[in-house]
């Protein structure tokens, strides 16, 4: 019979319960990813609106890599922008953790009210959806305040970012969310949580997430502070996407192998501009709706260093190994910006208007880091330099030599109607530069096979001789001409380089970072403010596939010319000789492309002018600084700079530099050449703008570029 007297006795713990909870402790933990394990348990209810229901990796594929990353790697950092997601990596990462792999999780934000405003409208009410959560938060009131969580084998702690919580704190597993938001103040928060962490050894992680509001530019040289320095250590994942009519895959990112760009009416209303943004397929030039890219980011891939991909998305290479796993979202990515891609365009146009109104950059400046998730990247105030200032810095020494301290060679060929006008410059140590050749042409450029096959075979066979050694000879590394302008000229040049892989004139030497790398490209500076640095890319393939390149198909390398030409003007502010310094020869002083006599004291320097004909405007584009200006010889810098960059110009350990650009003993690059090559490129007996000179007034018989190109050496002769 029930004794009612009962009913008042206290309850005691089960002792069953009890020794099954101890026994759950050791037991290892489920061998579940955490992003099948998010598919699996977790559930989503965004209140005020936005998407109800599972979790689904198909909403944002982008995410998986960074998860499942954290099951691997000691740190992942996630640098991107707002609405993409990134914070949910975190989240998923505590349910996995309370459910199945339980270990203590300090969680930072910067300040106390953000820890506040973050936990009452996200944390807690995840913990009140999930079972797996608030089965295991413990009964009592401390076990529940809005800093501290007690599940049932771990903790979570949610603190500010201030000293006192970074120094005498620590934990397996550390969320450092918006890692750019802290205080200078502090240093770098994530050397203090790698410290929080080393007692756990291989066993501990530590995820760090932020928008890229520290690091200076897409230079991974001016990621020195925040997100973007740890991403710079780590694997530096991109993510690639296939375009939905070609099917040939590129990226989002800007430092893609090749870049799927934002493209818009600049000059429009923001109206216009939300409705008419589209994005462009590097391969097929097509424009691709908004709509699309749900579909791309479902075949998408993220691709790390070391790793290349083809067109037809095959991935190959080995991973570079690093303790460290990075994944850059960018905007264009995230399924769950507001108005999409057109937003992100008119807001993005909008700051820059703002920016060139006012010179206030701070708005421009929040939309690149925090909508488009990319650093910003700040106007160059690079000093213009005049021509005479650069025409006083020449030197004496001889044109067509190669110089002691160059290492390899590049060319450059700008294109005009009635001219080509080749520049040939050699490269050293750290960047240093010398312009050992600078031509003019006489071609017709829009109609004559025979013109470009007469200059391409010349560059390609020539040997300049070295200084204080002319029975040796320096060939050059890597040759590009303009593939755009007048009538004619693109497919004179597609089909220029046509002929000579026909005739194994050029070859294919690997990738650079990627990107195909021949000994001669076709190239064309790419259009709008949001082009990427340097991409090359297979416009007329009809092949879709890793094989493209085998076909003949021509590879263009396009770039981006205010980017280049900002580097130039960093180039030319170097006052003194050493790395990035330019050196120009005596020879291109005075009258261009006439001379009629010995310079005087006050003679314009013409080809200078060139140099500086451009300077960049109020919104950091380059624009020439007078209507009529000529600027042939800037574009002959840049485009020599391009092909240096594009064979890894920046990355060359000079200590133990490629067989190309080694000492004069052992560059592959560097034969003896016979008198008749020598002559070639051999000191003009004339200054160059005489010879040039005498050709403007040459019988109209021996205009025609073969009879020119003898009329020329007989002048070299005299």
């Amino acid at each position: 019979m029930f004794d009612d007297r009962l009913s008042d006795a206290p309850r005691y713990a089960s002792i069953g319960d009890i020794l099954g909870r101890a026994l759950d402790a050791y037991l290892p933990p489920e061998a579940i990813r955490l992003s099948e394990h998010a598919a699996k348990t977790r559930w989503l209810n965004n209140q005020g609106g936005g998407y109800v229901g599972r979790w689904s990796n198909d909403e944002a594929p982008f995410l998986v890599g960074p998860m499942d990353a954290l099951d691997i790697y000691k740190t992942v950092v996630v640098p991107g922008p707002g609405r993409s997601g990134k914070t949910t990596i975190a989240e998923n990462w505590l349910l996995k953790s309370v459910d199945v792999d339980p270990a203590d999780i300090l969680w930072y934000e910067p300040t106390d009210d953000l820890v506040e405003a973050y936990v009452k409208s996200v944390i807690n009410p995840m913990i009140e959806q999930h079972r797996a959560l608030n089965s295991k938060l413990g009964p009592l009131p401390i076990h529940r305040s809005l800093h501290f969580k007690q599940f049932r084998e771990m903790s979570v702690q949610f603190l500010a970012m201030t000293d006192n919580n970074l120094r005498n704190k620590s934990a397996a597993r550390i969320v450092i969310d918006e890692t750019d938001a802290m205080a200078d103040s502090l240093g770098d928060v994530y050397d203090h949580a790698d410290l929080r962490r080393q007692s756990f050894g291989d066993a501990s992680r530590i995820l760090a997430i932020s928008h890229p509001d520290k690091a200076i530019g897409l230079d991974p040289r001016g990621w020195h502070r925040g997100i973007m320095r740890l991403y710079g250590q780590s694997t530096r994942c991109v993510w690639y996407w296939p375009c939905p009519h070609c099917n040939d895959f590129s990226s989002p990112h800007p430092l893609g192998q090749r870049v799927m760009e934002l493209h818009y009416p600049e000059a429009a209303s923001l109206d216009e501009i939300r409705e008419a943004t589209t994005l462009i397929c590097p391969s097929c030039d097509s424009m691709i709706a908004d709509k699309h890219r749900r579909s791309m980011n479902l075949d998408g891939k993220w691709v790390g260093q070391g790793q290349i991909i083809d067109p037809d998305g095959t991935v190959s290479g080995t991973l570079i190994d690093r303790p460290i796993a990075g994944f850059h979202i960018v905007g264009l990515m995230s399924p769950f910006v507001i108005g999409g891609i057109g937003a992100l365009a008119a807001a993005k146009v909008d700051a820059e208007r703002k920016r060139e109104a006012t010179g206030d950059a701070e708005p421009l400046k929040v939309v690149m880091a925090r909508r488009f998730g990319l650093p910003y990247d700040p106007l160059k105030q690079s000093e213009q330099i005049d021509a005479t200032t650069l025409a006083n810095r020449a030197e004496d020494r001889p044109l067509k030599t190669v110089p002691v301290g160059a290492r390899f060679l590049t060319a450059f060929v700008d294109v005009q109607k009635n001219r080509f006008e080749p520049m040939v410059r050699a490269w050293g140590v750290g960047g240093e530069s010398w312009v050992i050749d600078v031509e003019q042409i006489p071609a017709d450029t829009g109609v004559s096979p025979a013109d470009w096959d007469a200059l391409l075979h010349r560059l390609i066979g020539a040997a300049y001789p070295l200084e204080g050694d002319p029975a040796r000879g320096m060939k050059i590394r890597a040759i590009g001409f303009d593939s755009a302008g007048a009538p004619g000229v693109t497919q004179e040049a597609y089909a220029a380089w046509r002929r000579l892989k026909r005739d194994r004139k050029v070859q294919f030497a690997g990738k650079r970072d990627g990107r195909d790398c021949w000994t001669v490209q076709p190239m064309k500076g790419a259009s709008g403010s949001n082009a990427a640095r340097m991409q090359i890319v297979y416009p007329n393939s009809k092949r879709k596939d890793r094989d493209a390149r085998a076909t003949g198909s021509e590879p263009l390398l396009l770039f981006a010319p205010d980017r280049f030409k900002d580097d130039l003007g960093g180039m030319l502010a170097k006052a003194d000789p050493g790395p990035l310094y330019i050196h120009f020869p005596r020879a291109l002083r005075g009258a261009w492309p006439s001379q009629t006599g010995p310079e005087a004291p006050d003679v314009r320097h013409a080809w200078f002018e060139q140099v500086v004909a451009e300077a960049p405007d109020h919104a950091g584009r380059w624009k020439k600084v007078a209507e009529a200006a000529r600027n042939e010889a800037l574009d002959q810098l840049v485009g020599t700079h391009v092909l240096a960059d594009l064979w890894g110009l920046n990355r060359i350990d000079w200590d133990r530099p490629p067989n190309w650009a080694a000492e004069w003993d052992t560059n592959v690059l560097i034969q003896p050449i016979s008198a008749h090559e020598t002559a070639t490129v051999a000191l003009r007996r004339t200054p160059v703008p005489a010879v040039l000179s005498k050709m403007s007034t040459a019988p109209a018989r021996i205009r025609r570029p073969a009879a020119a190109l003898d009329h020329i050496a007989a002048l070299l002769r005299r």
